[in-house]
């Protein structure tokens, strides 16, 4: 006797419909054939889709809780349709020691829902060796708050970390050269205009820093992947290089414009780019992620003026019925959903039982269903944020049932 059985599935580029056998938190059967089981859910013909991944998250939490943390940060994550969220260093303390590593894995596994992963901070050689101990997913370098000269370092010691342990070489970059982002945002500083900011850190120090990225990887035998990828100047140079990259739905779907109508409420790093020089939906492919950087902060730290005011935008609850809306919309091709949201987020960080549907692989799963239309209302949300450029806009395309481990975590099915 099986312990889950989910019935009546749409599988992507399968024809029919299809029945998945789950036992001790793994797939164990797929067929057209009844099963029987201890549990059955009927999904009744909406797609089944292997469990979302966000590769990208701020859960704030130890030090930043007021914020969010792993309890309403994975809450949040499973209202969203995501099974597997991979958390940022920048807490309080940061996440770049064995101690705070350490603490913050019991931490998350006392208080998340869903599946969580950690980045690491850099550090000296000797306390990332010691991390390695505890195996975090890879490492974090926040490049606009590093000169060139640490950088060289840090990507140095990383590359001799790889060689002398059992770290994979992964390296995750927020990409914006400091030099440059110093430079205009000094010249704007006394702006009262909050689309300034966008000019404060143009496109141009996202190009320059990934160049650079890609320069020091590959003199240190490194893995990259660049985060939060906003211009499309550095997707071209990503792409000729064939370096993975991830995308926000902030950046996909709005320009700097949109700092005309939301303020300082659209302000992240990297920010909204002007129209023409950003990424945007038709710019999804087949190799393409999505990671949210889900970044909750008080609406009072959102409104303290153009250049004071925290930068981040929460986003796990909006992104998936976002990007069905232009599935719906005939923007975007069903097909790619599972790619963006699941497969290559998996191959990427080697989360190698996860990202696809098949036997053996872990039992986590988003349900989909395309026809779920509705109105964004922050007050549903889960996160602790009050705040979203989303909260209003109309969708189609909802995720209505999130499983992790072959348990329920969330549940709309209606």
């Amino acid at each position: 006797m099986l312990d889950l059985v989910i019935e009546n599935c749409k599988i992507i580029g399968k024809n029919g419909e299809y029945n998945i056998g789950i036992d001790d938190g793994k797939i164990t059967e797929i067929t057209k054939e009844n099963l029987k089981a201890d549990n059955t859910i009927d999904i009744k013909s909406n797609y089944l889709m292997a469990g979302f991944i966000d590769p990208h998250v701020h859960f704030r939490d130890p030090g930043l809780t007021q914020k969010e943390d792993f309890k309403s940060g994975s809450e949040a994550a499973a209202h969203g349709g995501f099974a597997t969220v991979i958390d940022m260093p920048n807490t309080l303390p940061k996440t770049n020691t064995y101690k705070a590593l350490k603490e913050k894995i019991k931490i998350a596994e006392s208080k998340s829902i869903v599946n969580v992963y950690l980045q690491a901070g850099h550090n000296s050689l000797d306390e990332m060796r010691k991390m390695m101990e505890l195996n975090p997913i890879s490492f974090k370098v926040f490049m606009d708050l590093e000169t060139d000269e640490s950088l060289e370092e840090i990507f140095k010691n990383l590359g001799i970390l790889r060689r002398e342990t059992s770290y994979n070489g992964l390296i995750a970059t927020h990409c914006e050269k400091r030099s440059i982002v110093q430079r205009e945002s000094e010249r704007l500083k006394d702006s009262n205009e909050p689309i300034d900011y966008s000019y404060g850190r143009p496109y141009t120090s996202e190009d320059e820093s990934v160049r650079q990225a890609i320069e020091l990887a590959s003199k240190n035998n490194l893995r990259l992947h660049i985060c939060h990828l906003s211009s499309k100047n550095a997707l071209n140079i990503a792409r000729k290089n064939n370096i993975s990259y991830e995308f926000t739905p902030h950046h996909l779907l709005l320009d700097n414009s949109a700092f005309t109508k939301y303020a300082t409420l659209v302000k992240t790093n990297p920010p909204l780019r002007p129209k023409g020089e950003c990424v945007k939906i038709s710019d999804i492919d087949e190799n393409s992620i999505i990671g949210t950087d889900h970044a909750p902060h008080t609406l009072e730290e959102k409104q303290k003026g153009v250049f004071t005011s925290s930068p981040g935008i929460p986003a796990l609850e909006t992104v998936v019925s976002l990007l069905l809306t232009q599935v719906n919309k005939g923007n975007l091709s069903l097909d790619l959903i599972p790619k963006i949201f699941s497969e290559n987020g998996a191959k990427v960080f080697n989360l190698n039982t996860k990202g696809e549907i098949a036997l053996g692989k872990d039992a986590d799963f988003t349900v989909i269903d395309l026809k779920r239309e509705g109105k964004f209302d922050i007050s549903t949300f889960k996160t602790k944020a009050e705040y979203s450029p989303f909260d209003g806009w109309e969708y189609k395309g909802a995720p209505v049932m999130t499983i992790v481990g072959g348990k329920v975590v969330y549940d709309d099915l209606s």
